[in-house]
């Protein structure tokens, strides 16, 4: 089993409640897909791009999971619909139910339509390296070998 890096975030009610409810009933569904070997805080944050909605609530979790990279992507989408997110129609980086994004998936790095490997804009988001240098500090992104801890401090330079 590869231990994967997933990123969760919410700005809106789900069918589960409000985005703390939603995280806590995602975290419990995302156990089901393996075996739960850390989770972070919850932090509360500022959006990104898209400026005019609610503050977020950002966790990240590792899993060590059975599941190709794919078959856990297509895994994550469906939960996300199962909150009731809804990517057909959303505003890019707009508010929603559910996000849940791979990050990192053990050293794999890989470059399709669907999914990239490790997450693309990881390394400047704080958003996700907060909770990933909570749960994982000494973790290094197999691109720019440099440890979660270390692109945080890069970071806020």
């Amino acid at each position: 089993m590869e231990t994967a890096y997933i990123a969760l975030g919410a700005n809106l009610p789900s069918p589960a409640g409000l985005p703390r409810q939603t995280l806590d009933a995602a975290i419990g569904r995302l156990a089901e897909l393996g075996h739960l070997k850390a989770r972070s805080s919850y932090y509360s944050t500022d959006p990104v791009g898209y400026e005019n909605q609610p503050r977020f609530l950002n966790a990240a979790i590792a899993l060590a999971t059975p599941l190709d990279p794919q078959t856990l992507l297509d895994r994550l989408l469906e939960i996300e619909r199962s909150f009731g997110r809804n990517r057909t129609n959303a505003i890019p980086n707009g508010p929603r139910t559910l996000d849940l994004d791979i990050l990192l998936y053990g050293d794999y790095v890989l470059n399709t339509q669907a999914l990239q490997l490790p997450h693309p804009r990881m390394a400047q988001r704080s958003f996700v390296l907060l909770p990933m240098a909570e749960i994982a500090p000494k973790l290094i992104h197999p691109e720019l070998r440099k440890s979660m801890t270390q692109l945080l401090q890069d970071l806020s330079k």
